[in-house]
């Protein structure tokens, strides 16, 4: 299936979705927040086909590094997910870089459909 770049800040969501894409045969790599996504990023020249970030992490956000991914690795997908309203608003000057916003809390069913679709566009 799908190589996928994992950034969440939080450990617990982290390990939960990671288990929760696995399930249909992802191979997932994780990042602790965006400077890490980033280095990850760079580490395997972009060969992921998807990367799902949240927005609000320290050091470097979602937004901050879906733009920087997007620059270096134009063909990356980019979901981002978020539990914050302003955040959310944040996203919306993005449609051109991300394929779609997880709005948190969102179900592992809710979560697999939408990195489905995004991989299937």
């Amino acid at each position: 299936m799908a190589r996928i770049l994992l950034v969440d800040d939080e450990e617990t969501v982290r390990g939960f979705l990671k288990r929760g894409l696995e399930i249909d045969g992802h191979a997932v790599v994780t990042a602790i927040d965006g400077s890490d996504g980033l280095d990850r990023l760079n580490e395997a020249d972009g060969a992921f086909d998807l990367m799902l970030t949240d927005i609000r992490m320290p050091l470097m956000d979602g937004i901050a590094l879906a733009l920087a991914a997007k620059r270096d690795f134009p063909d990356l997908t980019i979901l981002l997910m978020t539990g914050f309203a302003d955040q959310r608003e944040r996203a919306r000057g993005l449609d051109a870089i991300v394929t779609d916003v997880l709005t948190k809390p969102f179900s592992l069913a809710d979560l697999r459909a939408t990195v489905n679709r995004a991989l299937s566009a």
